[in-house]
C-alpha cells in the first residue's frame, strides 16, 4: 500500500518546457498557503462559521456556488481594509512559488492564476509574481464597507475548466500542452482538462484522480517534471 503523504512525481509524465503552452494554478491553498475567506471571516468574529462550509466545500460535499454566497454573507457590514490586513499580514506564498514562476516565466509559458477567491488578491498576486491571466470573484462594497455579495458571475470549477481551454486554443501549435494544479474539489475538472493534473497538498478525492500529487514540500518539485 502507497503512503498516502508520499510525492507522486511520475519522471515518464514529465512536458518538455518548450511544448508547455500554460501553467494554471488555484490560488487559495495552492498558491499561496492561506484560505483568504476564512482569514477575512476572522476579523469579524466567524471564522470557525466559515472555515467549516471553506472544508466542507473544498471536499465536494457543499455546492462551490452556494457556499461561497453562504461565507461572503457572514461578511457583511465589515470594513474593506481588512482585505489590506488579510494581504499584508497573513497572505503568505507557498512555498517554492517563486521558483516554479521563474522557470515558467524565463521558458515563455503562459501563467494563469484562477480562483473562487476575490480579485484583491488575485491582482496582487498578479503584480506581485507577473501572472499573465488572473480571474476571480468581485467582493461587494458600500461605503468602504463588505455588502456580504458577491458581484457578477461566481468563478466555480466549471468556469475554471472553461478558462483553461479557452486560454489554450489562443496558444501556438508547439505549445499545446498544460500544467495545472490544485487542492480542492472544484479544481478537478481544470485539473483533469490540464495535459497534467497536480495535486498539492490536496484534499484524498483530488489526489486520487490525478497523476501527479505532491503532499510534502514545495511548488519548484514540479521544475523536475518540466525540463529543458
Amino acid at each position: 500500500m502507497t503512503d498516502s503523504t508520499e510525492n507522486r512525481l511520475p519522471a515518464h509524465r514529465a512536458i518538455a518546457i518548450r511544448e508547455l503552452g500554460l501553467l494554471a494554478m488555484d490560488m487559495d491553498s495552492t498558491a499561496i498557503t492561506i484560505e483568504c475567506i476564512d482569514e477575512i471571516a476572522d476579523f469579524a468574529g466567524v471564522k470557525a462559521e466559515v472555515s467549516a462550509i471553506t472544508e466542507r466545500a473544498m471536499r465536494g460535499e457543499l455546492e462551490f456556488r452556494e457556499s461561497l454566497r453562504r461565507r461572503v454573507a457572514c461578511l457583511e457590514g465589515l470594513s474593506t481594509q481588512v482585505l489590506a490586513e488579510v494581504y499584508e499580514a497573513r497572505l503568505r506564498p507557498s512555498e517554492g512559488l517563486a521558483e516554479l514562476m521563474q522557470h515558467a516565466r524565463a521558458n515563455g509559458v503562459k501563467t494563469l492564476l484562477v480562483s473562487g477567491g476575490f480579485t484583491y488578491f488575485t491582482e496582487r498576486m498578479r503584480q506581485r509574481f507577473g501572472y499573465t491571466y488572473t480571474r476571480a470573484n468581485t467582493l461587494g462594497e458600500h461605503d468602504g464597507r463588505l455588502t456580504g455579495k458577491v458581484c457578477g458571475a461566481i468563478v466555480d470549477s466549471s468556469e475554471k475548466e472553461r478558462l483553461l481551454l479557452s486560454l489554450m486554443a489562443t496558444l501556438p501549435n508547439t505549445r499545446q500542452k498544460s500544467m495545472a494544479i490544485g487542492d480542492g474539489a472544484n479544481d478537478l475538472p481544470m485539473l483533469k482538462a490540464a495535459t497534467l493534473g497536480v495535486a498539492f497538498h490536496a484534499k484524498p478525492t483530488v489526489r486520487e484522480q490525478v497523476p501527479v500529487a505532491i503532499n510534502r514540500g514545495g511548488l519548484a518539485q514540479l521544475i523536475a517534471l518540466l525540463p529543458e
